[in-house]
């Protein structure tokens, strides 16, 4: 199993560069990065996990420019969001920013997508929050429309754009419905993000990784049913704390990546953290 990591990288914390150096001399397979814009002070929103909203979400770096950083010192280590917020991007915009990472990191990029949690943020972006997960399918639509290998037109409800010249292209190649870098999108269990999942992605990044034996036979028969090959299905369980029986567990049901959190700290704690998390990697399980 592909062991990567994500991390709130903040102005704080150990740099994207250092944290990619490490990571790809130890042998982990990627970084993802979250993203918040900003965190309105006056904020109505629970923070999903209770209690008061940990430091850092107001801190974070902007993904884009630190998986940049890191790209820039690493030749084989994958670069994703978990998640980038489609919904408060210009569509156009964030289609060039992704096929431009993607082309200079020699095709790395995972585009990992969620609808949020934060609804004063997305406010603030201009989302109605009821409308937000079609709002999301319809950008994604429209990026898939510019990442295509001849101009192509998108006329959508909540975007379009005219058929255009636009370069580079991300590096995969079309697989099914899907154009673009891989594309996994993160969010609860349930029939509407596995149509989803199902509609215009490789995969899904399932949260804490919790619950996937009873999620992932209702995830395959969505999957199926929308006529997408079983073998192609990604699941990366996403932000895990993790253990032996439970990387093993997700072995079992067939992943074949899983992302580790790591907290948001200090290159001296980060590094011995990479340490004892190098046990769960292949080639230490291959000498143990």
């Amino acid at each position: 199993m592909r062991i990567a990591v994500t991390i709130f990288l903040t102005d704080e914390t150990i740099t994207p560069a250092r944290l990619a150096s490490e990571l790809e001399q130890r042998g982990f397979a990627g970084l993802y990065l979250p993203e918040h814009t900003h965190i309105p002070v006056e904020r109505s929103t629970p923070y999903p996990a209770g209690g008061d909203l940990p430091r850092e979400y107001g801190r974070t770096l902007d993904p884009f420019v630190a998986l940049g950083q890191a790209a820039a010192v690493t030749q084989d280590l994958g670069l994703g969001t978990g998640i980038t917020l489609v919904a408060q991007h210009d569509p156009i915009d964030l289609a060039k920013q992704i096929a431009t990472l993607d082309h200079l990191s020699g095709g790395r990029f995972t585009l990992g997508l969620g609808y949020g949690w934060n609804v004063e943020e997305a406010a603030d972006h201009g989302v109605e929050w009821r409308t937000r997960r079609e709002l999301v399918r319809d950008r994604m639509a429209l990026m898939r429309a510019l990442w295509s290998a001849r101009p192509t037109a998108h006329d959508g409800p909540h975007a379009s754009v005219r058929a255009s010249e636009a370069h580079p292209k991300p590096v995969q190649q079309p697989r099914g419905p899907v154009v673009g870098p891989r594309t996994l999108i993160g969010g609860a269990a349930g029939p509407k993000l596995f149509a989803h999942i199902s509609e215009y992605a490789d995969g899904w990044l399932p949260i804490g990784g919790g619950g996937l034996s009873e999620s992932l036979p209702v995830l395959r028969a969505a999957w199926a049913d929308a006529g997408r090959d079983p073998a192609t299905l990604q699941v990366v369980p996403y932000a895990v704390q993790p253990s032996p029986g439970k990387l093993a567990h997700y072995a079992d049901l067939g992943v074949e990546e899983a992302v580790l959190q790591l907290p948001p700290a200090g290159e001296t704690e980060i590094l011995k953290l990479l340490d004892d998390c190098a046990r769960y990697l292949p080639a230490a399980d291959a000498t143990a």
